[in-house]
């Protein structure tokens, strides 16, 4: 059911809308996939890219960066029409927190066949500043 990325997001989960730990993970989606019977569904693939492409539209207020190439989002999962988004925020605090989760819930739900979305916040791994797009990463000189 879900599109996976190389470092994968944790087990420890909230729903949207908290900001008061910090662990997270990134990385780039490794392709969109979704089950049925052990199988790719090739139309929850096409669906998940999708979310995937609605969520770089979501820009992190502090930085100016959307929230794939930072490496906040983990994992997007699709199954009928309803959306999974896994992802984390850069700090403990977290200011822009409620905006950034909301912003990638109205993204996910944006998404051709997409009827209904779910973000859930994961504080493991840890997200560091490795985690974000290699590209941006040297475009900030970071």
């Amino acid at each position: 059911m879900s599109s996976e990325q190389p470092a994968g997001g944790g087990s420890d989960s909230e729903q949207a809308g908290t900001c008061d730990e910090q662990d997270g993970g990134g990385g780039e989606p490794s392709g969109a996939a979704g089950a049925v019977d052990g199988e790719a569904s090739p139309a929850s693939g096409e669906v998940a890219g999708g979310v995937w492409d609605a969520l770089r539209t979501v820009i992190d207020p502090e930085l100016g960066i959307n929230i794939v190439d930072l490496g906040l989002v983990y994992d997007v999962g699709v199954e009928e029409g309803s959306a999974s988004v896994t992802m984390t925020l850069t700090s403990p605090g977290c200011p822009a927190g409620g905006q950034i989760l909301g912003g990638a819930k109205t993204a996910a739900e944006s998404a051709d066949g997409v009827d209904e979305a779910v973000v859930s916040l994961v504080w493991k791994p840890f997200w560091t500043p490795d985690k974000i797009d290699p590209k941006v990463r040297a475009m900030l000189g970071v």
